[in-house]
């Protein structure tokens, strides 16, 4: 019965659609934490580091979550992938609202998260607890940088 129940959880969590986040709703979205520390991750499923690390950032969120941090997964995966990322997500004990890229311009997009990056994936954006950005992560990192980070804001 115990089982069944998690199972049933899992697919109900695995349902939950990604919310859509484009130029216009992503600095309304960083807005609403105020008060935290957040990481945005950009990734997708084709990407072999993002894979890697995202589990390592669930666990890094479960981990400082009552001292204020939140993680922001935003996926780059294609619309018609939608179910493979929220699936990804699930499996990786992602617990927070995951989002689908669905910009109107995508490098409207790109420049507005930061003008000096490329969009290149792996992306992880730390902001503070006003929401400013204090730093940005192009490629593969390491989550203990990432959290040494995350610790100086917290």
């Amino acid at each position: 019965m115990k089982t069944w129940i998690l199972l049933l959880a899992a697919l109900a969590a695995s349902a939950e659609p990604l919310a859509k986040i484009n130029e216009i709703s992503y600095p309304k979205m960083l807005a609403a934490q105020k008060g935290k520390v957040v990481l945005v991750d950009f990734w997708a499923t084709w990407c072999v580091p993002c894979r890697k690390e995202m589990p390592e950032l669930a666990k890094l969120e479960a981990k400082l979550r009552a001292r204020g941090l939140v993680v922001i997964p935003i996926s780059a995966d294609e619309p018609e992938n939608e179910a493979g990322a929220r699936e990804f997500l699930t499996k990786s004990g992602v617990k927070m609202q995951g989002y689908l890229k669905a910009p109107k311009d995508d490098d409207a997009f790109i420049r507005a998260i930061d003008p000096k990056w490329s969009g290149e994936l792996p992306a992880v954006v730390l902001y503070d607890k006003t929401g400013k950005k204090t730093q940005i992560w192009k490629g593969e990192t390491s989550v203990a940088t990432i959290e040494a980070a995350v610790l100086k804001l917290l």
